[in-house]
């Protein structure tokens, strides 16, 4: 599927959607959504329950696509864009950020399921 096709761009969006309503579910508060800098974007930027700062990349893919899961859409280079501009937004945002706790990059893999409830991975403190 085209990266930029509507199709991708609205599952994306709702894949979002589905990891704002997890996150506030369990007890996170979300920041911001969509955070853009030239070099890369952050999908939400929240706080979990004991303030660390946490900044949430988002993939969803809509039902199985050849054995492919989401997870595999976050490529190291893609890592490394979204570490560069997580630190540039804890570089600017040093009020959000506990000295005890720090900051760190959680992964919310989801997966559609026609018309079932999403699967939903949620790992934390990815690098």
């Amino acid at each position: 599927m085209d990266q930029n096709s509507p199709d991708h761009i609205s599952v994306g969006r709702m894949g979002e959607d589905i990891a704002c309503a997890y996150l506030v579910e369990n007890a996170y508060k979300i920041l911001e959504r969509n955070y853009r800098r030239t070099y890369g974007e952050i999908d939400i930027i929240a706080q979990n329950k004991d303030k660390t700062l946490v900044f949430v990349e988002v993939k969803t893919l809509n039902g199985n696509l050849n054995g492919l899961i989401p997870e595999d859409n976050l490529t190291g280079s893609k890592l490394a864009k979204l570490k560069k501009i997580c630190e540039n937004f804890a570089n600017k945002n040093q009020e959000l950020i506990s000295e005890k706790r720090g900051w760190q990059i959680d992964l919310l893999a989801i997966l559609l399921n026609d018309g079932d409830k999403p699967t939903i991975r949620h790992y934390e403190n990815i690098a």
